[in-house]
């Protein structure tokens, strides 16, 4: 055995997790792509980008955990869709924003949206 006991058998393993998977090394944090939208003036044109993008994003390891109408708006946020995608770190997130599909479905958006994206690194 490795280690005199169990215990500092599972230490040393959670120790190794927490800072290394088998193949990829050193873990990212995971990071989170925001998308709020202050106006719509195009309703046929996010339909042409929301259909192109969201498989886009989701090819690049996009996760989508919420999108859709805010249900609770506070200060000064304005009651329009709200976007948030999940990714394996911010390099994944920008990979995903500057691949060709996803850059196509910018060009179907066009001037269709004003909107802000964000991509943020998780605490944890």
């Amino acid at each position: 055995m490795l280690f005199e006991d169990a215990s500092a058998t599972i230490k040393a393993i959670e120790l190794f997790a927490t800072h290394f998977t088998l193949f990829q090394g050193p873990l990212m944090p995971k990071a989170y792509w925001i998308s709020t939208y202050q106006t719509i003036t195009d309703p046929a044109a996010l339909a042409a980008y929301a259909a192109l993008a969201g498989p886009a994003l989701q090819a690049a390891g996009g996760r989508f955990l919420a999108r859709g109408m805010p249900a609770k708006i506070y200060e000064a946020a304005v009651q329009q869709r709200s976007v948030l995608l999940e990714f394996e770190s911010v390099a994944h997130a920008t990979e995903a924003h500057d691949s060709p599909a996803y850059q196509e479905a910018l060009r179907a958006l066009g001037k269709g949206a004003v909107r802000d994206i964000r991509i943020i690194e998780a605490i944890e």
